[in-house]
């Protein structure tokens, strides 16, 4: 089963070997680390020591959710090293500046010459997946070698949950390796059963995300804050999509109306769209002023900033009257409304929100955020702008929903410790 996987992956890859040139060539994507996806194990982790841990966290989102839970493993194993892959050039940048250079690579492709490489330099006794990348090579090569696998955080979407259960055939043989399946809700675990994982393997922790704290970054928010005035509303865009900036400035354009002294900040989610996006806001005639290019104690006053960095926008959030979070006016599953939701900000997002399905139908439950569409996005705006009761009630509920759902990260530090254990006993 898995040489024919194996094949249709490398018959994959010939057929859209073009596309991966144009992306390389036109927006510079996946050229960062590519002798690593390869298979080509990078110097600086030929330092590490039999028993380590290997935790992969696909992109930004990821390597915040697993960050506390890296950072407490590392706690209570002070003498094991922790590695930490990525997929995306993002994913590694923010991972890097959190965990250190000589502990971050890039996921190698699913073939299995390129894993073994990285398990015979790395050795680990448990490989810690978060969400759900299910790696067939990498899950049964490291089963092989009596690796420890446990999928953390693990959730199943609208989108994947038909193809997964299609082929169930195949994914129950790859599943059947995994030692731990943490789920973030109960609708994940039965999910996961339905596609194959043992039951007795199945569990729910929680979401890792509710214990999320942004990287402190005071001096930034400080400066932010001066810059901006205490008179002016402020209104965070987050992880904006293709197709979504047009609607929301748009909203601003009413906003200035009856907010002159109003800012939109707005941060889009892939960084090889900043160009664009800031020519947008140009033509569109606001002022812009990008994060790349300000520095306190410069003002900013009434225009829009465009957040044109990595890694800042989970601490931004803490400036938000209201936040907006993105990639759900248009269909791409929306992100992670938890962010703002810690700070107390008053959150909108659109209709498409399937990824966090559970969060957001939670927070609308508790009355901590609103629906909106393109057509309704200004009205929106205005009504909470002109009613800051009912907008600093909506903050205020989020943030108590997000402190009742924390806990997640302890409760996954628990269930992987008899892994770490068994591995001490097995040597």
């Amino acid at each position: 089963m898995y040489v024919f996987y194996s094949l249709l992956l490398a018959c994959a890859a010939l057929l859209s070997l073009p596309w991966w040139i144009i992306q390389m060539l036109r927006l510079g994507k996946y050229r960062s680390g590519l002798a690593e996806r390869l298979g080509f194990v990078p110097n600086r982790l030929n330092d590490a020591q039999p028993g380590c841990i290997w935790v992969h966290a696909v992109s930004v989102g990821e390597v915040l959710a697993v960050s506390q839970l890296i950072s407490e493993l590392q706690a209570q194993n002070p003498d094991r090293q922790i590695f930490v892959s990525t997929t995306t050039a993002t994913g590694q940048a923010l991972a890097r500046q959190r965990f250190g250079e000589n502990r971050v690579f890039f996921m190698p492709l699913d073939f299995g010459f390129a894993v073994r490489r990285y398990l015979n330099v790395l050795k680990p006794q448990l490989i810690v997946i978060a969400e759900t990348e299910f790696w067939p090579n990498l899950l049964h090569l490291a089963g092989k070698r009596q690796t420890s696998l446990a999928i953390v955080n693990a959730r199943i979407s609208d989108r994947s949950f038909p193809r997964y259960r299609r082929f169930k055939w195949f994914f129950g043989r790859v599943l059947s390796e995994v030692d731990l399946f943490l789920a973030q809700t109960a609708d994940d675990a039965q999910r996961l059963r339905e596609i194959g994982a043992s039951t007795e393997r199945v569990r729910v922790s929680g979401n890792l995300k509710f214990d999320i704290r942004p990287n402190a970054q005071p001096a930034l928010i400080t400066g932010l804050r001066a810059a901006i005035g205490n008179r002016s509303p402020v209104i965070v865009c987050g992880s904006t999509a293709e197709g979504e900036e047009e609607s929301l400035l748009t909203a601003f354009k009413a906003i200035q109306g009856q907010f002159p002294e109003a800012v939109m900040v707005m941060a889009p989610r892939h960084p090889e769209r900043f160009e664009k996006v800031a020519a947008l806001i140009s033509t569109e005639g606001f002022a812009l002023q990008r994060r790349t290019l300000w520095q306190a104690p410069q003002p900013i006053r009434s225009g829009v900033f465009l957040l044109d960095s990595v890694g800042e926008l989970a601490a931004v959030y803490e400036l938000a009257d209201i936040a907006f979070v993105g990639g759900s006016l248009v269909p791409t599953g929306g992100h992670n409304i938890l962010e703002p939701a810690q700070y107390g900000s008053a959150i909108l997002v659109g209709p498409h929100t399937f990824n966090f399905r559970e969060i957001v139908s939670l927070f609308e439950q508790g009355g901590a955020v609103e629906t909106v569409t393109g057509e309704n996005l200004a009205s929106e705006f205005l009504s909470l702008l002109s009613h800051p009761d009912k907008r600093q009630r909506m903050g205020r509920l989020a943030k108590e929903l997000f402190a009742k759902h924390a806990g997640a990260t302890h409760r996954t530090l628990d269930a992987l410790a008899p892994l770490l254990k068994r591995q001490e006993r097995d040597q």
